[in-house]
């Protein structure tokens, strides 16, 4: 990852996808005014192909945008399970998904990140000693 990095939630890669989804337009909005490739985990992926699985080439479009270049998955599990497993206890009083743990997680390998999100717990959430994590969220 590089300096500015975006790295993405499933939330805005859904409403991005889905044009009925109530924050469509904010996804595109902050979609068509970053620097590409944005980052995310396949933990993501795999939540937004679910999620949009009902809707026509759903989850085929999610995948298309790895194929294009616009998304990278640039996590490796293997070499991050014991900080994963160290955040899902953290944060176990508020469910934390494995999704989330893995891009708080990225978010502390690339120190000049922004999470595109729309889930209020990343106000919550804290990477390395405490700090915040920077998000882009309506």
């Amino acid at each position: 990852m590089n300096r500015h990095t975006v790295i993405i939630d499933t939330g805005p890669l859904v409403a991005f996808l889905n044009r009925k989804d109530a924050y469509h337009d904010w996804a595109v909005y902050q979609l068509s005014n970053i620097t590409y490739p944005v980052f995310t985990c396949e933990a993501v992926i795999s939540e937004a192909c679910f999620l949009l699985k009902k809707f026509h080439n759903g989850a085929e479009s999610v995948l298309e945008l790895i194929e294009r270049g616009l998304i990278k998955i640039s996590f490796d599990l293997e070499e991050e399970i014991e900080r994963i497993k160290k955040l899902v206890s953290r944060y176990e009083n508020i469910s934390i998904s494995f999704a989330d743990a893995c891009i708080i997680r990225m978010s502390e390998q690339s120190r000049n990140s922004n999470v595109l999100t729309l889930d209020s717990d990343f106000k919550i959430y804290r990477k390395n000693r405490g700090n915040v994590i920077p998000v882009i969220m309506p």
